[in-house]
C-alpha cells in the first residue's frame, strides 16, 4: 500500500455532486449517472469524425482530420490519434454496455487492419509507427488482428539487430519504416505497448511465452534507464548515440502505459513482490509528477512551456493516464486506495470546463485552470477530439471496479477466433526463428481464441477489447 497523505482525499471521501453550466450533474457514486454524461461527451467526440452523422463521400474509413502539416497545428490528427479515439469508445462500450457505436467501432477497426491483418496499412506507410499499432464471424477477428500487430514487432527487422555491439540491441524501433524520421529512436511508448501486448495476449490465451517478452522488454526499458532509480519514466534515445542520449522529457501516457503493463505482470504472477515493487514506484512517481498535490493532472513538459504550449498529439494523453490507471486498479486491486481519489479529484476539474465551442458543452484541457479557456492563443483550449477523449476517459475511470467485470480470458467466456502466422508477412515463422515447432505448438495456435487488445499509444486502439477467447501453448520463447 502506498502511504502519502494528500490534501485533496478528505474532499474526495464525500459524495460528490458534479454540476456544470453545460453538462448534467454527475453524481461518481452512480454508475449510470455517469454513463449518461460520458455518452453525451461520446457524442461530442464523435462529431469530429465526418461519418458521423452525415455522409462524407470520398473519407478515408476510420481515421481523422489530418495529418498535421506541423506539430503545433490543432484540429487535425495523425492515424494512431483515431486509433485512441476508437480505444476509448471500445472501452466506454465495455464499461457502461452501450453498443450505440459498435458500428462505427466495426467499420473503422475493420477498415485499417492493413494487408497482413497488422494494423499497418499501406496509405499511412509515411508515418507509421511502432507505438500506432467484435467483428462478423467472416471478418478477421480480434485476437488474430492483436496476434498479427504483436507477432510482427516480433519480428527483428521492426528491431535493433540482437547480436550488435550496443546496449540497444534488441530494441523496438519507433518507426518501422528506415525511410521515415525516428527509425534511429528507441522509445519508452514503442516498446511499452509491445510490452503491454504481450502480456494481455499472454494472459487472455493462458500462453506464458508471451510473459517473457514483455518482462524482457521492461527490462530492458529499466537497464536503459529509460526508466530511472527513482522510477522517472523518460521518453527514449537514439541508436547512434547508444541509447544514451536519453530525452528526459516526461510524459504522463510513457508512465500510465509501463504502468499499466506492470500491473499486468503482476496479475499473471498472482503479486509477484518484483511487480509490486515496480508499480508501487512507478505510481508513487506518477503521482508526484504529473498530480503533484493538487488531485489533477498537469502536463508539465508542455502545459507549463508558454512558447510551444502542447501540441494535437500532447492534448489526448490525460486521457490515456486516467483509463490506464483505471486499469491498473483492477489488475492490482491493492492500488485502488491510492488511484481512485485521484481519478475523481481530477474529473471534477476536468468537467468544470466543458463550457466551451458552439453547443456550450465543449471541454478544455487545462484542468488545472477550472475553466474553459476561449481565446486564439496556443495555451487556450480550443474543442477537439482529444480535449473530449480526455473527459471521456476520466468519466469511465471512476465507475466503480466491483460493478464492471474485468477483461475475459479464454477460461472466462471469450469467443474470438486466432491465427498464429498473423503479422509473419509471409517471409518468416517466428516458431522457427527461436525453437522448433512442435505439433502440439501448431494445434494449439491454431485454435487460439481471443482478446482484443487494443489500442495504444500507444495507442492502439484494439488493446481495449480484451472481451474474446483464447488459448495456445508454449509460444516464441524470448532470445
Amino acid at each position: 500500500m502506498l502511504a502519502r497523505a494528500w490534501k485533496w482525499i478528505a474532499a474526495a471521501s464525500a459524495v460528490a455532486q458534479i454540476a456544470s453550466a453545460a453538462l448534467p450533474d454527475v453524481d461518481l457514486d452512480d454508475n449510470d449517472s455517469i454513463a449518461a454524461v460520458a455518452k453525451i461527451v461520446a457524442q461530442d467526440m464523435m462529431s469530429f469524425y465526418p461519418p458521423y452523422g452525415g455522409s462524407a463521400p470520398g473519407w478515408t474509413i476510420g481515421i481523422l482530420p489530418g495529418p498535421p502539416p506541423e506539430p503545433s497545428v490543432k484540429g487535425q490528427y495523425f492515424w494512431w490519434q483515431a486509433g485512441a479515439m476508437w480505444g476509448t469508445l471500445l472501452d466506454y462500450r465495455h464499461q457502461t454496455g452501450d453498443d450505440s457505436f459498435d458500428q462505427w467501432i466495426t467499420q473503422a477497426m475493420l477498415a485499417q487492419v492493413g494487408e497482413q491483418l497488422d494494423f499497418n496499412p499501406r496509405n499511412w506507410s509515411l508515418s507509421m509507427g511502432n507505438d500506432d499499432q467484435a467483428p462478423p464471424e467472416d471478418q478477421p477477428q480480434w485476437l488474430a488482428l492483436a496476434q498479427g500487430t504483436l507477432h510482427s514487432q516480433m519480428n527483428m527487422n521492426r528491431r535493433i539487430d540482437p547480436n550488435a555491439n550496443t546496449p540497444c540491441a534488441w530494441g523496438l524501433r519507433w518507426q518501422v519504416f528506415s525511410g521515415n524520421t525516428g527509425y534511429d529512436y528507441i522509445n519508452t511508448i514503442s516498446n511499452g505497448c509491445f510490452m503491454n501486448m504481450a502480456v494481455r495476449v499472454g494472459r487472455y490465451t493462458g500462453n506464458s511465452s508471451y510473459y517473457e517478452w514483455a518482462e524482457k522488454t521492461y527490462d530492458f526499458m529499466r537497464g536503459l534507464k529509460y526508466i530511472s532509480d527513482d522510477y522517472q519514466v523518460f521518453d527514449g534515445a537514439h541508436e547512434p548515440h547508444q541509447c544514451r542520449d536519453i530525452n528526459n522529457l516526461t510524459f504522463s501516457y510513457n508512465a500510465a502505459i509501463v504502468l499499466q503493463s506492470a500491473a499486468y505482470m503482476y496479475n499473471v504472477t498472482d503479486g509477484a513482490e518484483k511487480w509490486k515493487r515496480e508499480i508501487d514506484g512507478i505510481l508513487n512517481r506518477t503521482i508526484i509528477s504529473f498530480f503533484g498535490d493538487t488531485g489533477v493532472p498537469l502536463e508539465r513538459n508542455c502545459e507549463l512551456v508558454a512558447e510551444e504550449g502542447c501540441n494535437t498529439d500532447m492534448r489526448s494523453f490525460k486521457g490515456y493516464l486516467h483509463r490506464w490507471l483505471a486499469s491498473t486498479m483492477k489488475m492490482a486491486p491493492y492500488t485502488e486506495p491510492t488511484i481512485m481519489p485521484l481519478l475523481r479529484s481530477s474529473l471534477r476539474a476536468a468537467l468544470k470546463t466543458c463550457t466551451g465551442g458552439a453547443n456550450g458543452r465543449m471541454c478544455g484541457f487545462h484542468w488545472r485552470e477550472g475553466r474553459f479557456i476561449a481565446g486564439p492563443g496556443k495555451a487556450d483550449d480550443v474543442p477537439g477530439v482529444s480535449e473530449q477523449m480526455n473527459v471521456l476517459g476520466a468519466l469511465l475511470s471512476v465507475m466503480r471496479t466491483e460493478s464492471v467485470r474485468p477483461p475475459l480470458t479464454n477460461a472466462t467466456g471469450g469467443t474470438s477466433g486466432g491465427d498464429y502466422n498473423a503479422g509473419t508477412n509471409g517471409d518468416y515463422d517466428p516458431y522457427d526463428r527461436f525453437r522448433p515447432v512442435t505439433t502440439a505448438d501448431r494445434a494449439g495456435a491454431g485454435v487460439a481464441t481471443a482478446v482484443f487488445v487494443g489500442v495504444f499509444a500507444g495507442m492502439m486502439a484494439w488493446l481495449n477489447w480484451d472481451q474474446m477467447r483464447g488459448g495456445g501453448a508454449g509460444l516464441f520463447p524470448v532470445t
